[in-house]
């Protein structure tokens, strides 16, 4: 629908809904459409309003899609939310699956200014990192930070700061299971990530998740870009830091001086995230995205989708997208695997959305995953990624990790995303260093209520002043300028050094 040219407080997506989305509050009474049907209770910005009589187990559609079934008798007028739209399970099968074909690069100019590495990969940032294997290892790594953060020689050798990676596990796990492979992986893809110059993985040296074993294992042996080292063989807490600042001295002045260099879009990777959607969501920042990111593949990059319980109800959008039946059954497999992980935890995907998206005006995880799906834009799935699984296939992938942000991206960043955006209608104030973090507000009222923390508001596609287009245009040129070294607002405001969260799975013994 043309939502610059919509007259209408209520916005109805697709012909075929029995629900509209209010563009703004509807007081009770108020006209709903050009009928003169009126509002039969006051309605909030973003909620869904009845546009037809819907009969009590009848289906209820938005965007076009089945997002529950009425618990009663529903007439035009009537709010539509938790109270009368109740959640309906789906199945996806690949019983008349076609491959979709491949989305074609087109040979393009356009560049950003990036770090070049050894390996071939571009960075859009310059940070050092101090990674800990362990949580006792991780007041070191911080200290060893802030201690080199407070001295600008780093920054004039063109180094963008010391990050600690640190987190709250690495030890009393089974070496074994899913969930040490997860953590494993994440440490690894943070240790050859583009935007770190170079890295130091401090260790305590007792725990499960050994530095050595770690470096071995994963193919860390490259000492131009790691070091290592655990805090019992360095002789305590003074001397490991010390220990610490010297090795990341000395590393740096091996690096040099380094400055940005332009670089193909085809080195760009960007990581599809959203937090606190609300009902604007799926019509305004979400597609706006989801267009950018078509741009990005357009041009020879990659995006990752992430949240495998946020498309569930619309894992079929992305089925019909998948390049082979392979790609669709890895999709399908990942989707098992959390029917299965949710009961045997007492849970079920349908715990999500949150009680902060239930406010913003989504009723359903169907709902919210058809929302969600749109960061994805139409290009095909060309892989289906393990969380923390090191991205191989350029173009539109799909990383399996929970609905949490923190974990999903920092998975995303551990896969090899260089830039995460980030969509939000309720507000998100984090940011995900080493990669800068673009938020990308779903509503008017939020971006001017949030402005310091937001870098584009995207409400103007339902306030009828751009088109989805429009904004996709805009967010994709806002990538290309903080890849190149603008400043997002999450980095201007400090944020980013407390969310690396990696997926804890598994006992803890």
């Amino acid at each position: 629908m043309d939502l610059i040219n919509s007259p209408s407080v209520i916005i109805q997506l697709n012909p075929r809904d029995n629900v509209g989305v209010a563009s703004k509050a509807v007081p009770n009474g108020f006209p709903i459409d050009k009928n003169g049907t009126l509002a039969k209770e006051n309605i909030d910005a973003g909620h869904k309003v009845a546009l037809t009589n819907i009969n009590k187990d009848e289906a209820v559609y938005k965007y076009g899609q089945l997002i529950g079934i009425a618990a009663q008798d529903v007439v035009p007028g009537e709010h539509v939310h938790t109270h009368n739209l109740t959640m309906i399970e789906l199945d996806s099968s690949l019983k008349d699956f076609q491959p979709h074909p491949q989305t074609d690069t087109t040979s393009s100019s356009r560049t950003f200014q990036g770090f070049q590495r050894d390996d071939g990969s571009v960075g859009t940032r310059n940070y050092i990192g101090i990674l800990s294997t362990v949580n006792c290892s991780a007041t070191v790594a911080k200290a060893a930070a802030d201690t080199l953060n407070q001295s600008d020689e780093l920054s004039q050798m063109g180094f963008d700061g010391v990050v600690a990676i640190t987190h709250g596990s690495g030890c009393a796990m089974n070496t074994d299971s899913e969930g040490f492979s997860f953590l494993e992986r994440v440490i690894a893809g943070y240790a050859q990530h583009p935007n770190f110059a170079f890295v130091l993985i401090i260790g305590l040296g007792c725990e499960t998740n050994q530095v050595k074993t770690l470096v071995a294992k994963k193919g860390l042996e490259d000492d131009s870009r790691l070091a290592y080292f655990n805090i019992q063989d360095a002789g305590g807490t003074r001397t490991s830091i010390k220990t610490a600042c010297d090795h990341i001295m000395q590393m740096a002045a091996q690096h040099g001086q380094m400055q940005r260099e332009p670089a193909s879009l085809k080195h760009l990777v960007v990581a599809l995230q959203c937090g606190g959607s609300d009902g604007y969501s799926g019509i305004t920042a979400n597609p706006a995205l989801g267009h950018a990111a078509d741009l990005i593949v357009q041009h020879g990059g990659s995006v990752i989708l992430a949240e495998t319980p946020e498309i569930y109800g619309a894992e079929n959008l992305l089925i019909d997208r998948s390049i082979n039946e392979n790609v669709a059954q890895k999709l399908l497999d990942r989707i098992t695997w959390w029917k299965h992980y949710t009961e045997i935890n007492g849970a079920e995907l349908n715990n999500n959305p949150s009680p902060g998206n239930k406010a913003g005006g989504l009723s359903t995880i169907l709902e919210k995953s058809l929302g969600a799906v749109a960061k994805g834009g139409s290009s095909s799935l060309n892989d289906v990624l393990h969380y923390a699984e090191k991205i191989t296939t350029r173009g539109f992938n799909f990383m399996d990790s929970p609905g949490y942000d923190p974990v999903s991206v920092t998975g995303q960043i551990a896969s090899g995303s260089t830039v995460v955006c980030f969509t939000t209608g309720r507000g998100s104030v984090s940011g995900f260093k080493p990669a800068p973090c673009l938020k990308l507000a779903t509503n008017t009222s939020m971006y001017e209520k949030m402005h310091e923390d937001m870098d584009i508001n995207c409400g103007v596609i339902v306030d009828g002043t751009a088109s989805v287009e429009d904004v996709g245009e805009q967010i994709f040129e806002r990538i290309i300028a903080i890849a190149s070294g603008d400043m997002s607002a999450s980095e201007s405001l400090g944020y980013g050094s407390n969310e690396f969260v990696p997926w804890l799975v598994g006992a803890i013994t």
